[in-house]
């Protein structure tokens, strides 16, 4: 989806309480996001949940998170930046910082009306919903080089750039040098063999010429 970065690796590996990570590479320092941007990473978020729709045919609490994330977006969108052509450049609700016990504690404040509040709903549902649809099509068009990068994320688990370029440009991968890792017992075992003597006699002399 245009406006996205490019991915720079992508593992399978759970890290806390996330089943796997998706990390980006910007190509340059980024200060400002378009409503173009914005968009793309709500489409990216729902990549996860739509792929699970079109697969498997079932969903699973796996996307939570990223709905959250993707909802968050669409709701700062219409709110706080003014990204709603039906709602305008129009502030919704301030944010109200207040300290108490030492912490600060972030609450906003709805200064509109209820019919207001159920546009930006509106809103914010037409545009998850907008995207979701994108995401579906993409998804359906490219359903056999996800099912390829799949596979080859079973297979190793975690793939970089360059791998993830060449399984979906339909490449073989050349195969992963075997890395051993020696344990403490291998490490007291070489030490030992290094120090043990040759023999109880010395080292063998040289057989006459």
């Amino acid at each position: 989806v245009p406006g996205n970065d490019a991915v720079h690796k992508v593992s399978i590996i759970p890290r806390g309480a996330a089943l796997g990570v998706t990390m980006f590479l910007p190509t340059e320092d980024r200060h400002l996001m378009t409503r173009q941007q914005m968009r793309a990473r709500i489409a990216m978020a729902l990549g996860g949940r739509v792929a699970e729709e079109i697969i498997f045919g079932e969903i699973t609490t796996g996307a939570q998170d990223d709905i959250k994330r993707a909802t968050r977006l669409a709701r700062a969108m219409v709110c706080e930046l003014g990204m709603s052509e039906k709602l305008g450049a129009i502030a919704y609700g301030e944010n109200e910082e207040s300290v108490f016990l030492g912490r600060e504690m972030t609450s906003r404040r709805e200064d509109y009306s209820e019919e207001t509040a159920r546009e930006i709903d509106a809103e914010v549902r037409s545009i998850v919903q907008e995207m979701h649809d994108l995401t579906r099509k993409v998804i359906g068009e490219n359903r056999e080089k996800l099912e390829r990068l799949a596979q080859s994320l079973l297979e190793r688990e975690t793939l970089d750039s360059a791998e993830i370029d060449a399984v979906l440009a339909g490449q073989e991968l050349p195969p992963r040098q075997r890395v051993v890792i020696p344990t403490w017992a291998d490490k007291r075992k070489d030490r030992a063999e290094k120090k043990r003597p040759a023999s109880i006699f010395g080292a063998p002399k040289p057989a006459p010429g």
